[in-house]
């Protein structure tokens, strides 16, 4: 089954089969947030606990780059966040679907000092995976990921 197939299901999402149609769909979602780089760290790890994600991995960007190519960069962290329920569910139904986990999320301050949140689609991410249970797994993801936006 196609994935546009797999979205005219009556319980597909119909605003996101019609961005899918007009190719409007992004493959994130960002906030610009009032507060620090530090808090923003913390507010979002907050935020995704209380929907039930962990953080299994934690990459400081502007660390790696000075240490490995001795570059200056911004302040930026990819937090690796896994809903457990979520994740083993997509694993028995696609068994290479680890190789799209865990939704990266970042957390990044633009050189205008403003500091920026943002989550991976998991909808987005598995359009090229023509297994419609793994939609769906995927757009229960996508509705916690956006909440967690929504809290910041």
């Amino acid at each position: 089954m196609t994935y546009l197939k797999a979205l005219a299901r009556p319980y597909a999402d119909f605003a996101m089969l019609r961005a899918y149609q007009a190719n409007q769909m992004t493959y994130h979602f960002s906030k610009t947030v009032g507060i620090g780089f530090d808090e923003a760290i913390d507010r979002i790890t907050e935020a995704l606990a209380k929907e039930g994600f962990g953080i299994l991995s934690d990459i400081d960007v502007q660390a790696a780059m000075k240490k490995r190519l001795g570059v200056e960069f911004r302040k930026y962290r990819i937090l690796g966040a896994c809903h457990p329920p979520s994740a083993y569910r997509a694993l028995q139904v696609e068994d290479k679907i680890g190789t799209m986990l865990p939704c990266n999320v970042i957390v990044q301050e633009r050189e205008s000092g403003v500091v920026e949140v943002s989550a991976v689609d998991p909808v987005a991410s598995m359009q090229a995976i023509e297994n419609p249970d793994l939609l769906d797994i995927a757009g229960e993801v996508r509705a916690r990921l956006q909440a967690v936006m929504v809290a910041l």
